[in-house]
């Protein structure tokens, strides 16, 4: 069975989201910070009258906060009927491949990957695969909102 993904870079590395899950890609504009959220939220943005939580997905991976700018974008996925955003460096392309090609997410020790689906290998590059749902399942909007 073929799977479509969006893919996209976080700190020089490519992750794809099925395409599926996301409902659009939009120019980075800056956020609205709020109190007392995890610090990997990095506010909320108005789209079209909606106020849409945004994370930043390298805090949210573990890594170092993005100092977004004009080059960064802001994908707009939806999870169980909510809209939330992602902080991203930029956006690749649209690929397609069989999901037998996906691999398991490596065993790290005591570590546990739970945002990984798996990986890809296409062409040149390997493709680390979010599981949207688990990446989204923890942030706690109620107070963002």
């Amino acid at each position: 069975m073929n799977r479509q993904l969006i893919t996209f870079e976080v700190e020089g590395q490519t992750f794809g989201i099925d395409i599926m899950g996301i409902r659009e890609i939009r120019a980075w504009s800056p956020t609205t910070r709020l109190p007392r959220v995890p610090d990997y939220v990095a506010g909320v943005v108005n789209l079209r009258g909606i106020v849409l939580p945004v994370i930043d997905l390298a805090a949210r991976l573990g890594w170092n906060k993005s100092k977004p700018g004009e080059r960064h974008v802001i994908i707009v996925t939806e999870v169980n009927g909510q809209l939330k955003g992602m902080i991203v460096d930029a956006v690749r392309d649209i690929v397609t491949f069989d999901q037998s090609a996906l691999q398991p997410p490596p065993t790290t020790g005591d570590s546990v990957l739970p945002f990984l689906e798996g990986l890809a290998s296409l062409d040149d590059r390997m493709v680390m695969v979010l599981d949207l749902v688990a990446l989204t399942h923890e942030i706690e909007y109620a107070d963002a909102a």
